[in-house]
């Protein structure tokens, strides 16, 4: 992959962006602050599903001190059902070192933004070039997927040398001025034209004529991605207790998947109703099996990154509020606008009610 072979795309890819670019809400403008959002978002998430979040957010944290100062049950339920909740996390702890570090004002250097918390070098470039005119490159599937079809590079995308090769070969071409923009151009190349799972619209590329798989008839061999482990599967039960319009809730562990998130009560495993009904006894002696009737139930399934949850998901009407696994028993109401509960677990809520 030589720098003069991608020397000419920048031209006609700026021209087609200036043309055909979507009309995003984090578009309006570049401070960085709300790039960030954007890009933090916008990880792992459709543009469709990421834009009313992002309004949402912007709209209760119009400023890094606000998102600084805010709790985090409150960040958590404005971010409930998009999914890696640590990413809502690591924003808010990067926007309490901005405020102490740096007055409040988002740092302009590549290296300190890279040093914020959650903050890769693909957010840092992203930043650093659209936000403040760096000739920084933001690398990510849709520009691996540009780049490795336009030069028929068979490399591993997942091989970081080779991620690292790429940046730093588009780094040597960004242009003198709209340097954000053609980063932009970039992503958006590989976001609508350069698609994954199937035929790119190469008809409609700028860079057709300039792209080796377009002339050879090779999209489809690239990019180049070693073959993905497969997810580990667990089984777990998991437990809708309702008491009148009431429902069991626990904080999890402080580590692993989910951290210090909400969630229904659950267990590793299935069991017989006979097993669970008996467990709950052991937990708390006041359980009477005659009392409390198990209503409904049924199995779901939640895909995560690594990991396949089996849930066996059962809804138990109790006759009062019992101390289980230190539960909290919290109303529908506070459901819906309070407790922040992990898309797994709001689907077996849902589906259970």
């Amino acid at each position: 992959m030589q720098s003069n072979q991608l020397k000419q795309i920048v031209i006609p890819l700026l021209d087609w962006y200036h043309t055909n670019k979507r009309d995003l809400p984090w578009r309006k403008n570049t401070d960085p602050y709300r790039v960030w959002v954007s890009e933090i978002m916008l990880q792992q998430t459709r543009v469709e599903t990421v834009i009313p979040y992002y309004e949402r957010f912007m709209e209760h944290y119009p400023t890094i001190p606000t998102l600084a100062a805010c709790t985090d049950e409150e960040l958590l339920k404005l971010w409930e059902g998009l999914g890696y909740y640590s990413r809502a996390r690591n924003l808010k702890k990067a926007a309490q070192v901005i405020c102490t570090e740096y007055q409040g004002c988002f740092p302009t250097q590549y290296k300190d933004i890279l040093a914020l918390p959650g903050i890769g070098a693909y957010t840092a470039g992203a930043i650093s070039s659209i936000s403040f005119e760096q000739a920084k490159a933001a690398v990510d599937g849709n520009v691996l997927r540009v780049i490795t079809r336009l030069t028929e590079n068979g490399q591993d995308i997942m091989d970081t040398g080779f991620r690292k090769q790429i940046t730093e070969e588009l780094e040597k071409i960004y242009p003198t001025r709209q340097r954000g923009d053609f980063t932009q151009s970039l992503m958006e190349l590989g976001a609508v034209i350069c698609v994954p799972n199937g035929l790119p619209k190469c008809s409609e590329c700028p860079l057709h004529i300039l792209c080796g798989a377009c002339q050879n008839g090779t999209q489809l061999q690239y990019p180049v991605k070693k073959q993905k482990t497969a997810r580990k599967v667990e089984e777990i039960t998991v437990l809708v207790l309702q008491y009148q319009d009431k429902i069991a809730v626990r904080k999890r562990e402080k580590k692993g998947i989910l951290s210090d998130m909400w969630e229904l009560p659950n267990w590793s495993g299935f069991f017989t109703d006979t097993q669970i009904l008996k467990q709950l006894v052991r937990i708390q002696p006041q359980f009477d099996i005659q009392k409390n009737i198990i209503c409904k139930k049924e199995r779901l399934e939640h895909i995560f990154t690594h990991i396949e949850w089996h849930m066996e998901c059962l809804l138990i009407a109790c006759d009062t509020e019992y101390e289980l696994d230190s539960v909290v028993w919290v109303t529908h109401e506070e459901l819906a606008e309070k407790i922040a509960l992990p898309t797994a677990f709001r689907k077996v809520y849902e589906r259970m009610r």
